[in-house]
């Protein structure tokens, strides 16, 4: 392949005219450039684009961590994030990690080469500790509502949440309240669990083990729930849902089990996904989407030294009000 020298030498122009041209640069005559382009394309000149990214420290690469791409709460981020790239001539990669954190170091390596511009965390396993090894690296968002102040984060504020769907559903007279969690160890379910277990000592009700569960992600947990809640000697008489997959699955198995939602029991759930509308659920809307956009904003305001950009960016959400509660 033709290189810059012979296209100067065929344009008539020096190796720096040319160097300019290739980078944009903005003192070069309209004449020169034209004699530069023409001289490429005689000589059939491609430029490796990659190579002269990489060379400027950037990749035009955004990697998106997340644990599973086909729960809706992550594939609505990943669609948040993949708007705004796009306007920003940017490309998404995924990594898929299942909660492992050797597959999320993987990605924090890529970001060490180089060979991405910054990672946005949807959710993760590894460390804080660990995390601060990659900062200088380049910049690292994540979606969570953490009080640290090394990361930028973006989220709803999850115990003021979580404490607002608790006193919805006291409102509506229930005080035998249940809850699900995806996780316990998660930073958004640490604050959740706080706010649940702090509502209950005020309402001076006790905290019983049988009405948590915990690893609910799926239609499928949910139906698990309305199981096991057949089981319970002492039943609540509401329950607070982490998604709505999970409380569209309870739901169904409550059809099955002939149990009355919400007379036998009240679903209040989180997301106000497209599944929560077509079944009519009850639940508290969390903007998904435009916390994927935000972080991806977060990143190239991070890489341009913009200030505009704050640490901890708490989004707003809101109760929607259906049938189940």
């Amino acid at each position: 392949m033709a290189n810059i020298r012979e296209i100067a030498k065929l344009a008539g122009v020096s190796v720096t005219t040319v160097s300019r041209v290739l980078n944009d640069h903005p003192y070069v005559s309209e004449e020169k450039k034209s004699a530069v382009y023409k001289a490429m394309e005689e000589l059939n000149y491609n430029r490796n684009i990659k190579a002269i990214q990489l060379s400027k420290g950037i990749s035009n690469m955004i990697g998106v961590v997340l644990p599973t791409i086909e729960h809706p709460y992550f594939s609505r981020i990943v669609e948040g994030i993949a708007e705004e790239a796009i306007k920003h001539h940017l490309q998404i990669v995924l990594f898929q990690t299942n909660y492992e954190t050797s597959k999320e170091l993987d990605a924090l390596e890529l970001l060490r080469g180089n060979l991405m511009d910054g990672l946005v965390f949807c959710s993760r396993a590894i460390s804080f500790d660990t995390l601060n090894e990659y900062k200088e690296h380049g910049p690292i968002i994540l979606c969570e509502d953490s009080d640290q102040e090394e990361f930028p984060t973006i989220s709803i504020p999850h115990e003021q949440a979580f404490k607002f769907g608790l006193e919805y559903l006291i409102s509506k007279g229930h005080t035998r309240i249940a809850y699900s969690l995806g996780r316990k160890e998660g930073t958004n379910s640490t604050k959740r669990r706080k706010a649940y277990e702090n509502k209950m000592r005020e309402i001076n009700q006790p905290l019983r083990d049988e009405w948590f569960f915990d690893q609910c992600l799926s239609i499928k947990d949910g139906q698990q729930i309305g199981r096991k809640y057949m089981n319970v000697k002492e039943k609540p008489t509401a329950i607070l849902v982490s998604n709505d997959q999970v409380a569209a699955g309870l739901l169904l198995e409550a059809n099955e089990l002939k149990l009355k939602i919400p007379e036998d029991l009240a679903v209040l759930s989180f997301d106000n996904q497209p599944i929560s509308e077509a079944m009519h659920i009850s639940t508290i809307e969390i903007p998904i989407i435009e916390m994927g956009r935000m972080a991806v904003t977060s990143i190239i305001n991070s890489k341009n030294k913009t200030n505009s950009t704050d640490k901890k960016i708490t989004l707003p959400f809101r109760l929607v009000e259906r049938s189940t509660v």
